[in-house]
């Protein structure tokens, strides 16, 4: 305990703290595996993210797949990072996990040394270096690719970053997606999203997104009206982080599948 590395760290960086010091804790810091073991681990798969007028929405469905198997049917795929921003994992579950909780100390670290918060990019950019880190192993299967969302307070906007499995960040205007279902939830926002919308609207969006997905990727899953189980929801403004309880979803949940009963394919966008 007497260490001096524990009482300087000597960088901003808990990431590099850690790589100097026990660097085997960090994902992807691990030996080449014999065989590439991707398709048997639990992979997490739809995320999407939206912007409406003055903050940011994340929502993430619940499933979690071993190849054709679901292995978890009310798991949880976003994060708080800190109370300006969130996380949302696709990809390899365990390592998704474990970069996001890993993120989390990464951006306490940095304001407990620095006094104040990492700006939006310099979050983003903290996020894609991490995500470079693990590039070994993605190369061997196990891939994991986040959503990042954040508010950015300088121009009290919502701002959504993605990424690959090189790091990144890419920003993303209005809206974003990523996972299995990714390419149907995409479509569902080109369609249902309003710039500058009322945060009430914009959620509502997201979870007809999240249903149209699982309407047609078999690794999403939809709401679990039986087990009460209900895509996570996330809600970031000036006020800070905020994840939607169970008893809102629902009632979200619960407009979408009473509009399904009389049109099973959901709304559609007015032409123009």
């Amino acid at each position: 305990m007497n260490n001096p590395l524990f009482l300087d760290t000597g960088s901003t960086s808990f990431t590099e703290f850690v790589g100097s010091y026990a660097p085997g804790l960090l994902p992807g810091r691990f030996e080449s595996l014999a065989a590439s073991v991707g398709d048997q681990i639990p992979h997490a798969t739809t995320i999407v993210a939206a912007t409406f007028a003055g903050g940011v929405v994340m929502a993430g469905d619940r499933r979690a797949t071993s190849g054709n198997y679901i292995s978890q049917k009310d798991m949880q795929k976003v994060f708080r990072t800190d109370d300006y921003s969130c996380v949302g994992i696709a990809g390899t579950a365990s390592t998704g996990i474990e970069l996001a909780r890993l993120y989390l100390v990464e951006l306490e670290h940095y304001e407990k040394r620095e006094g104040r918060m990492l700006s939006v990019d310099g979050k983003a950019n903290r996020l894609g270096a991490m995500i470079r880190a693990n590039l070994p192993m993605a190369m061997q299967g196990m891939v994991v690719v986040p959503l990042f969302a954040a508010y950015d307070e300088d121009s009290d906007t919502g701002r959504i970053f993605s990424y690959d499995v090189g790091g990144g960040p890419y920003e993303q205007t209005n809206y974003a997606s990523i996972g299995s279902g990714s390419l149907f939830a995409r479509g569902a926002l080109k369609k249902l999203y309003r710039e500058n919308a009322a945060v009430e609207d914009t959620v509502l969006a997201c979870v007809e997104s999240l249903y149209d997905a699982a309407d047609d990727d078999s690794a999403t899953g939809g709401p679990d009206v039986t087990r009460r189980i209900w895509p996570l929801v996330a809600v970031i403004t000036e006020d800070g982080y905020r994840r939607l309880s169970d008893e809102e979803v629902e009632g979200y949940v619960r407009q979408v599948l009473d509009r399904r009963m009389s049109d099973p394919d959901g709304p559609t966008a007015p032409l123009r």
